[in-house]
């Protein structure tokens, strides 16, 4: 069997980590609890978040208007605190999906005693918007009123990029905050944040650092919110992050290691320039689907323009799982298959964060070219 040290990862989170992002993480740390240094760090991680949250959408210094908080838990942490936080018993949520996470949204929802109100659109397709205005329209005329809606930018498992600039346009005219999952596009595409009330994202995606923390950019209206619904799990309550750094205060004895690795990759990014980090993104994804086009494969949305400069899915229909252990076993390539129903039809290959580059993508593909022959 290869040693899984030697191996070749382009899956679609969590991705490679860089050197530099190792080696930050084995440097001597404060003690989160107790000395005063670690507030310090956490405040200026806090401003680069802010940074990458807001690129390309806050004027000249690329900073967003919202609160960034960096939480200690995998991405799925994030998406099940903003629903903790926003929703109460018996709250009509309008939860939007095109994919495995959009439902994942209603799941929390039904879970925290909310009410999901789901407008579905086919998973091979972006969120539409019209569909939204009925689906609002028509719980108005039934005595339902929305205060929060869910959706998600990159639905992974599909490759999907959602157009959301129009929804939340929307959301804005019915004063509905919005929470956005946000995990497998932030740091590689630019993200309305400007937009979204609760932006939520990872450190295992676009930033190549490893798994561990879900990060946060939190509008004044979606505090307001927070503040004003009783949270009854404490793990999960976004409201004491409003006030963290000014209370030198954490809710839980942070995740020093973690955090260090995230400030390591932000770091990278923010010196590269996140222009140049979206632009080396949407160029492996043109190559990967150019050269998936050479052998034969389609992508699994309909149209080229809604797929995800962050990951590309490939219907390989009743062939995925046959092709990642062949691709691992026997030639050191790790790729991802679909999940749930997708498993064994989509092959994902992940060309994000560290990932997103063409020699990378150029080298999977030769051998994906090489065991379909």
């Amino acid at each position: 069997m290869s040693d899984y040290r030697d191996r070749f990862r382009m899956t679609p989170g969590p991705t490679e980590v860089p050197d530099a992002v190792r080696e930050r993480m084995a440097e001597p740390m404060p003690n989160p609890d107790v000395e005063p240094e670690f507030v310090d760090f956490y405040r200026e991680l806090t401003e680069k978040l802010e940074t990458v949250y807001g690129a390309g959408r806050n004027g000249a210094d690329g900073r967003v208007e919202s609160d960034a908080a960096v939480l200690a838990g995998e991405g799925i942490l994030g998406l099940e605190a903003a629903v903790a936080s926003l929703v109460e018993e018996g709250d009509a949520v309008l939860c939007l999906s095109n994919g495995l996470y959009g439902d994942g949204f209603a799941d929390f929802v039904d879970a925290h005693g909310g009410e999901p109100v789901t407008c579905e659109g086919p998973w091979r397709e972006t969120l539409d918007r019209d569909a939204v205005a009925t689906a609002i329209e028509r719980a108005a005329d039934a005595g339902i009123e929305f205060d929060v809606a869910t959706m998600v930018h990159c639905e992974t498992p599909t490759g999907t990029l959602n157009d959301l600039e129009p929804i939340l346009d929307l959301l804005d005219e019915y004063d509905i905050v919005s929470v956005v999952d946000a995990v497998s596009s932030l740091g590689g595409t630019p993200v309305p944040t400007d937009r979204i009330d609760v932006c939520l994202g990872a450190s295992q995606k676009c930033f190549s650092a490893p798994p561990g923390l879900t990060t946060c950019a939190i509008s004044d209206r979606a505090w307001e919110r927070i503040e004003a619904v009783e949270t009854p799990e404490y793990y999960l309550d976004l409201e004491p992050w409003r006030t963290a750094v000014d209370d030198e205060w954490f809710p839980y004895s942070h995740a020093t290691a973690n955090l260090y690795g995230l400030d390591a990759a932000l770091d990278l990014l923010l010196e590269e320039g996140l222009d140049s980090v979206f632009d080396r993104h949407e160029e492996a994804a043109r190559v990967c689907r150019e050269r998936a086009a050479e052998l034969g494969l389609e992508t699994y949305p309909e149209s080229e323009a809604d797929c995800s400069p962050t990951v590309t899915a490939l219907e390989v229909d009743g062939n995925a799982r046959e092709l990642q252990e062949t691709l691992r076993e026997e030639h050191d390539v790790v790729l991802a298959t679909g999940l749930g129903d997708l498993e064994d039809d989509v092959l994902r290959i992940g060309h994000m964060g560290h990932n997103a580059r063409v020699d990378r993508v150029e080298r999977t593909m030769d051998v994906l070219a090489d065991v379909l022959a």
